[in-house]
């Protein structure tokens, strides 16, 4: 199988990467959204994107440390091959489709990832819709943090064409793509996959079993929860704790910045999987109101402008 129409439901922080990213690399994108109001909250992503890409390859004509893994596996490029990257990120967002459509998505996919929001419910919903549409040539993906591919394989319609393709955040610069199958996951489906993830010049991660959080969440999620429960429980406000962990370990940002970059309405689907999260005067309580109120108030993250931290 070839691989060259590239289907991703949903434009959030990583769907909106994604999607980019497979243009970028010259694929036919489609993005699936639930509703027109959708459609309108990801083109300022797509134009945020195209200006990234745009101004960190001008950037990388004069200073080599700009150089981002997700561009190309060339670091010293010349002025000319930088400016036909150039070209091809203006021919990656005038080429992506938006469709609310389940039959125009589907029509003539080759891969979907999905890549919406972190609620059973909701996916099982789509796959389930999905599957009405989709020809019998498509391999089916989940972008899911923290969910395992074998709870929803039954719903896909099509278990061996199923298992999960998982990216890191900034995906142009930290270019990871975890590789997990599941039991019925044929093996001709999950090299594609790998190959499909080198083809858009990420660095495939495989993983040899099913674990809830993959390699990087499975480290990450436990650190960012023990620094909303510091926030949750009055112990240090959100700077406080953000300097401790940069001047301690010399890493470049605390983990509120990167709950500002994940998005804080993932952050907040994580947390209320934990059953304690219904009651407020627990640890995981406190911490589901603290992000509920963040994002009741518009403040989800990087890409609205403000969460816990401004962005102008």
């Amino acid at each position: 199988m070839n691989i060259k129409n590239v289907v991703v439901a949903g434009g959030g922080v990583l769907g909106s990467q994604i999607a980019f990213q497979s243009a970028f690399c010259g694929f036919n994108v489609t993005i699936w959204l639930r509703s027109e109001g959708s459609i309108g909250r990801t083109k300022p992503k797509l134009e945020r994107l195209r200006d990234i890409y745009l101004n960190t390859l001008e950037q990388m004509k004069t200073d080599k440390s700009a150089y981002c893994r997700g561009f190309s596996d060339k670091e010293d490029l010349t002025i000319d091959e930088i400016d036909e990257l150039k070209e091809c990120t203006i021919k990656a967002y005038d080429g992506i489709k938006l469709t609310t459509s389940y039959e125009d998505a589907a029509a003539d996919a080759d891969l979907v990832i999905e890549a919406i929001a972190e609620d059973p419910e909701q996916k099982i919903s789509f796959y389930q819709e999905l599957a009405k549409h989709l020809p019998e040539k498509t391999i089916l993906v989940t972008n899911s943090s923290t969910m395992l591919p074998s709870s929803f394989a039954k719903y896909t319609g099509r278990p061996e064409k199923y298992l999960a393709l998982h990216f890191a955040n900034s995906i142009w610069s930290n270019n990871t793509a975890e590789i997990m199958g599941h039991s019925e996951t044929q093996q001709e489906y999950y090299d594609e996959v790998v190959k499909f993830a080198e083809d858009i010049n990420m660095v495939p991660l495989k993983l040899k079993k099913e674990q809830p959080g993959y390699i990087l969440n499975s480290m990450l999620v436990p650190f960012l929860s023990a620094a909303e429960a510091l926030l949750a429980n009055d112990v240090a406000d959100h700077e406080t704790i953000d300097k401790t962990w940069i001047l301690a370990t010399g890493a470049p940002i605390g983990p509120f910045r990167i709950l500002d970059i994940v998005g804080l309405t993932t952050a907040y689907n994580i947390v209320i999987m934990n059953p304690e999260a219904g009651d407020k005067n627990t640890t995981p309580g406190k911490i589901a109101a603290l992000l509920k109120e963040k994002i009741d108030e518009g403040k989800t993250g990087i890409n609205a402008g403000e969460g816990f931290y401004k962005y102008t």
